[in-house]
């Protein structure tokens, strides 16, 4: 994983932590129903965010080697993981 990706990636990760500390402690303190969707929200975002930044390290360090390889099983494959991974982004 390349910068600037990888510290926003880090960052991310940590708030959502965060993130998820508060909504356990938020259950277990009753808090109000909506304001614990609120934060699940927020983390699902992040999540999401965070999906996105490996895609973009990703193209950004592996993506010119591989789509440019003459190798069309490597290319095919790549393709192929590209494609995967999109799908369950999108989900």
């Amino acid at each position: 994983m390349i910068e600037p990706y990888k510290g926003k990636l880090l960052t991310n990760i940590k708030k959502t932590k965060w993130l998820l500390e508060t909504i356990q402690k938020m259950i277990e303190n009753e808090r109000y129903c909506m304001d614990i969707a609120q934060q699940i929200n927020a983390a699902e975002w992040l999540l999401k965010s965070s999906s996105n930044l490996i895609l973009q390290s990703h193209l950004n360090s592996c993506a010119a080697h591989k789509l440019t390889s003459k190798d069309n099983k490597e290319k095919e494959e790549f393709i192929e993981q590209l494609i995967k991974v999109f799908n369950i982004s999108k989900r």
